[in-house]
């Protein structure tokens, strides 16, 4: 997996709150986006289930299905959660990544996320709308982006 989506935003709380914010509150700030919707539903509710290592990350829709998005690879309170990212329109052999990094820079946090393989994905594929990579990817990091911002609203002054 080379090709990858790289976004950084500070919110301002410590790294642990704002660690405890995207994965223990993921269901709460996680919007949909009509352009990488998981299924035609939407989103449905994202959380990690189990929390922590050896967790994944699973999703519920409202007509009580649920489906599992990706493993947990990584999970270091404070520091970086790691996990798969598969939607089910994707075949057995086709996957991403995500890495969500938390720095401390001051009384703040850089919440960094990486988004790799979507180069292994076909751009005829649904997920990719038929994109060329360059400009899925910049899409798709502007989503990240707006994501990252409501996490940050929700943790805005928090000094956990």
């Amino acid at each position: 997996m080379s090709a990858a989506v790289i976004v950084a935003l500070r919110v301002a709380a410590s790294p642990a709150r704002a660690f405890e914010a995207f994965t223990d509150e993921i269901g709460s700030w996680w919007e949909s986006h009509p352009l990488f919707m998981l299924s035609r539903r939407g989103d449905g509710v994202l959380r990690f289930d189990p929390a922590g290592p050896g967790g994944r990350l699973v999703t519920r829709f409202d007509d009580g299905r649920e489906w599992e998005v990706g493993p947990v690879r990584h999970w270091e309170p404070g520091e970086r959660v790691a996990f798969g990212w598969r939607l089910p329109s994707f075949r057995a052999d086709q996957s991403t990544e995500v890495e969500v990094r938390f720095e401390a820079v001051g009384a703040e946090t850089r919440v960094t996320v990486e988004h790799r393989g979507w180069d292994a994905i076909p751009q005829k594929h649904v997920a990719r709308h038929g994109f060329e990579l360059m400009l899925f990817q910049r899409r798709l990091g502007e989503h990240w982006r707006g994501l990252l911002g409501a996490m940050g609203e929700r943790v805005s002054g928090a000094t956990g």
